[in-house]
């Protein structure tokens, strides 16, 4: 085992975890630990584009984004996080453009920027151009952008470090009784050579994206396995707001390959099997740039009634037929190029079949607008940080608008960044225990030799069924019976995972045994997810309770905070942080 010491180690190199790291490396010694390379992290999926008010197009202010991302979230976001993202909106957009990043110039040189859903003027009067983007290759370039940046300063990477445990100096016992709490460090396994380290640090960031793999047809890449939502959880701290999950409506039908909110603001239409354009009856104001998460009910529910298309009648279309074939290529050349080599479609004259695909957790890790991590309602664990998706600030409630995410980790992966470095400048970094590693060390050799003696189960049929639950039961439409029904699944199923074998017991970039690991972490945020949306009896954003169709502010206009427990996973509500904004009626 070797033994690393720094004041700030991060963990994740996506975009959050990349721009905490350009904030805190110039004020601390700082470490980034990721198992990917970090040019290869989910944040260069994203397409369409980074909000903020710049008002180079037409007349834009924060404060309209502000009430666009809290209508949006169906008043579940805390305004003053949402507040302080929007208003640093412009600044985050610019310090990327200084940076380097390449956005697509309007005629007179300024930074383009085009509609995305839920995004309006005044209030809700109309669609507004708010998203800064870089053709449809936006988060790719955010990516690379920073990662040049960390190069410059000469950020130190860990590369294909995986972190599997996180270390306190108080038990979750200790901690739920009211005593301070600070982070201790890491413990990492090297997968070039199956090593364990551990990295004692003042101050941890997490930022290890997104669980979208906790299903099966979903936009996320195979890496997002929600591992530092699921390390959280089992040191004794909360998850917040987990039962609210998005479904990207366009997703490429069958697959879920992510096909961007930039075709619908440039101008594409959904359509039906009648060729209706049938937004107009679900948000007669923007139509095809309503919220995502009314946008895929709708789609679904053409579905149901029997106006889908394609000869099993399981899709709508995606129709980009009207817009010019250079127009196209040079505002959409990548999602155009995903519908020809994955469906064979030629989108400058087919519509392309589409179909809603788990996108994104709107919950996560719970902190404060400076990243620190809480371990309840009002208490932090002292040097712990969170950003990005893996976090929850709740700046996008119960629905996420498009393109905040890419202004979400640069507002809060700048500010954790920050933060983490302040307080490791004057803290004292507990001592490190002698059995820190002790824990992971048993679960690889035991993994490595076969799990759970017998080892008759094998991990890709377990994930396979754990994600067609998830699919079936869990997905756009919710009902006490599918929820009671994926609840009973998912025990049984991690009842299964006690006796999984792996079959490469090598050292050296063992994927077999990582994916064992990740499946336990996925077991555990299902069973949080269907948790919190079994006790959730109402429907806003994300979350869609047939058996109980409307939002109930009185008894639900709360965050559920999620904890687990030996004889299952506990629920606590936390209060809606409202400033201005007052709930009201969700029309579009």
């Amino acid at each position: 085992m070797t033994a690393h010491e720094y004041d700030v180690v991060i963990v994740g190199a996506g975009g959050a975890g990349m721009r905490a790291a350009l904030e805190s490396s110039q004020r601390a010694s700082t470490a980034v630990l990721t198992k990917l390379y970090p040019t290869r992290s989910h944040t260069g999926a994203a397409q369409g584009g980074m909000s903020a008010a710049l008002s180079n197009v037409e007349d834009d202010n924060a404060e309209w984004h502000t009430f666009d991302t809290i209508k949006g979230g169906d008043y579940l976001v805390d305004q003053d996080a949402a507040e302080i993202m929007c208003r640093e909106a412009i600044d985050a957009v610019l310090d990327l453009e200084k940076m380097g990043l390449p956005f697509n110039r309007t005629e007179d040189g300024h930074i383009d920027q085009r509609r995305f859903g839920g995004h309006t003027r005044n209030h809700g009067e109309a669609a507004v151009r708010r998203a800064c983007y870089a053709a449809d290759r936006t988060g790719h370039m955010i990516l690379q952008t920073l990662y040049q940046q960390c190069v410059k300063q000469e950020v130190e990477f860990f590369n294909e470090f995986y972190v599997l445990d996180l270390i306190l100096d108080a038990d979750a016992t200790k901690a739920r009784k009211g005593a301070d709490v600070s982070v201790v460090g890491v413990v990492a396994y090297e997968l070039s050579t199956g090593a364990i380290h551990t990295f004692r640090a003042k101050s941890v960031i997490f930022a290890t994206g997104g669980a979208g793999k906790v299903f099966k047809t979903t936009s996320n890449a195979h890496t997002l396995t929600g591992d530092g939502m699921a390390l959280a959880l089992r040191r004794g701290l909360p998850l917040e707001d987990m039962e609210f999950f998005q479904f990207h409506p366009t997703g490429l039908a069958g697959l879920g390959i992510l096909l961007s909110e930039a075709a619908r603001g440039e101008g594409a239409i959904l359509r039906n099997s009648t060729g209706e354009r049938f937004m107009e009856r679900y948000a007669p104001t923007i139509k095809d740039l309503a919220p995502r998460d009314m946008v895929a009910r709708a789609m679904a529910n053409e579905v149901r009634e029997g106006r889908g298309c394609g000869p099993h009648k399981d899709y709508v279309l995606l129709d980009l037929t009207h817009l010019e074939p250079a127009h196209i290529d040079a505002k959409l050349p990548d999602i155009t190029e995903f519908a020809r080599t994955y469906l064979g479609i030629e989108p400058y004259y087919e519509p392309v079949p589409v179909f809603p695909t788990a996108h994104y957790a709107m919950g996560g890790i719970p902190t404060t607008v400076r990243g620190e991590v809480l371990r309840n309602n009002t208490d932090v664990v002292k040097g712990l940080f969170a950003a990005g998706e893996c976090a929850c600030v709740s700046v996008h409630g119960a629905n996420r608008l498009g393109t905040n995410s890419l202004l979400d980790i640069n507002v809060f992966g700048r500010r954790a960044g920050i933060a983490a470095a302040e307080y490791a400048a004057t803290a004292e970094a507990p001592p490190m225990p002698a059995d820190a590693a002790d824990a992971v060390t048993t679960q690889v050799a035991t993994m490595r030799a076969t799990v759970g003696g017998a080892g008759t189960e094998r991990v890709a049929d377990i994930r396979k069924a754990l994600q067609e639950t998830m699919d079936r039961d869990v997905q756009v439409f919710r009902t006490n019976a599918s929820l009671t029904d994926a609840k009973k699944k998912i025990a049984a199923l991690r009842e299964r995972y006690a006796s999984i074998a792996i079959h490469d017991r090598g050292e050296r970039f063992n994927t077999d045994l990582l994916e064992a690991i990740e499946l336990g972490f996925l077991l555990d945020l299902s069973d949080v997810v269907v948790a919190g949306a079994l006790a959730r009896k109402e429907s806003r954003g994300g979350h869609y309770r047939e058996d109980f169709p409307t939002r109930d502010d009185e008894n639900f206009m709360r965050h559920t905070m999620a904890y687990a427990r030996p004889n299952g996973i506990k629920l606590d509500y936390k209060p809606v942080v409202v400033t201005r904004y007052q709930p009201m009626e969700r029309k579009y």
